[in-house]
């Protein structure tokens, strides 16, 4: 069991659902984060099973039930094509940057401890991501392909994102959502509006 202690405990920005803080729009964008998730469409299926355990490992999410999924949204964006209007000059395509990491971080479980990343244990797993990060990754899927660049523009950004956009990561920070229709008003250092959260842990407060 993890020992993070949310600096929220009790709230649920769903409370929100049939108050003036949301309108149907709304409801119908975050009703879609909820019960939308994409079906593989771009990875085969070790690809697959090696992007889910790389995301493990990135955000873990050992206390929920049903963790936030983020493997399938990046494949969804892969599958579609979806460009972020900009890449990193020394950067190959978004979709062959992407199978080049999963090969790679193949490559790097084989040579330090001779099996694939999804065979790895935790620790070892975090070994291999840190020397990606480090740009120490053994093999010769990454070509010209920097690695530290992959792991920081690419990989977290694109997790820590797809988290983030998800109903129960907004709980967790204690984010009342979008603003729509009501919007925010208390926008100094300090202050919240009575509709946001409330700060209940002690050594928070």
């Amino acid at each position: 069991m993890s020992r993070f202690q949310p600096p929220y405990p009790g709230y649920d920005v769903l409370a929100k659902w049939d108050t003036p803080s949301w309108n149907d729009p709304t409801r119908r964008v975050v009703a879609e984060r909820l019960t939308r998730v994409p079906e593989r469409r771009f990875f085969d299926p070790h690809e697959w099973a090696t992007l889910h355990a790389v995301c493990d490992r990135l955000i873990p999410q050992p206390d929920r039930l049903e963790p936030v999924p983020i493997a399938p949204f990046i494949d969804d964006k892969l599958h579609r094509h979806q460009s972020d209007g900009w890449r990193e000059e020394s950067m190959p395509r978004m979709e062959d940057a992407w199978r080049r990491f999963l090969k790679g971080i193949d490559e790097a479980a084989q040579a330090r401890y001779g099996r694939p990343f999804v065979d790895l244990g935790p620790e070892w797993r975090d070994l291999v991501l840190r020397a990606v990060q480090k740009r120490e990754a053994e093999g010769g899927a990454w070509g010209d392909m920097d690695q530290k660049t992959f792991f920081e523009k690419s990989l977290l950004r694109e997790a820590a994102g797809i988290y983030y956009a998800h109903p129960a990561a907004w709980s967790e920070i204690g984010f009342g959502g979008p603003a729509s229709p009501r919007g925010y008003v208390r926008l100094v250092a300090d202050r919240r509006d009575p509709w946001e959260a409330p700060l209940e842990r002690e050594d928070e407060a």
